[in-house]
């Protein structure tokens, strides 16, 4: 029997792969795997509020540290004065986080906060790589912003989760604090935008 050119192009085709799997072969394609909850995980939105505040609280603890260097590593006067209001901002964000946990009937305890310990290894790294002056201090300032955005959205985060729950003692300090982090980062961007002018017209003078 003779065959058509048609006939003979598909006998070469390669076949449809997926058509070819048994079911054997799609019940063992990766999916998306459930994960185990850990014996102690939150089992309650005020679970969660009372991990996240455990979790930021280590944060500013650790940040007090962390701005203190900072300020010491910058040359900006501009700079160094963000930094050291900030950090006096951010002590009194530690007690605000106290008073919050005594509204809740809990102790205070913090849980360290792996965001937090990432950022200020960055932080630190970019001190090591820069020399001292003007590229030093624009990585602070870039390394400062990604810790402010990480606490704008923690903090927003658990002042929803404690107007939610009722908690309005909590909410309100939440949302002052949360306020703060929010002016520390835009006078950061402010600072950020004064120094590259600067950077730029001593580039076009040279």
């Amino acid at each position: 029997m003779k065959t058509t050119k048609d006939e003979s192009a598909k006998a070469v085709r390669p076949a449809d792969k997926s058509a070819g799997k048994t079911a054997k072969e799609s019940a063992t394609t990766p999916k998306d795997v459930m994960v185990t909850a850990k014996p102690d995980a939150a089992k309650d939105l005020r679970d969660f509020l009372e991990d996240g505040l455990k979790d930021i609280y280590w944060a500013e603890k650790a940040l007090t540290k962390a701005l203190a260097k900072m300020a010491k590593n910058a040359t900006s006067t501009q700079l160094i004065q963000a930094f050291e209001e900030h950090l006096k901002e951010t002590e009194e964000h530690v007690t605000r986080l106290e008073q919050i946990f005594e509204s809740l009937g809990i102790q205070a305890v913090a849980k360290k906060c792996d965001a937090m310990t990432g950022l200020l290894a960055e932080a630190n790294r970019i001190m090591m790589e820069t020399e001292v002056g003007p590229v030093r201090d624009a990585g602070m300032i870039a390394a400062a912003q990604k810790m402010e955005h990480y606490e704008i959205a923690t903090y927003g985060t658990l002042r929803v989760y404690a107007v939610t729950l009722g908690k309005t003692k909590a909410a309100l300090l939440l949302a002052k604090t949360l306020a703060e982090e929010k002016n520390a980062d835009v006078k950061l961007t402010e600072i950020a935008v004064s120094h590259s002018k600067v950077d730029a017209a001593h580039e076009s003078g040279k």
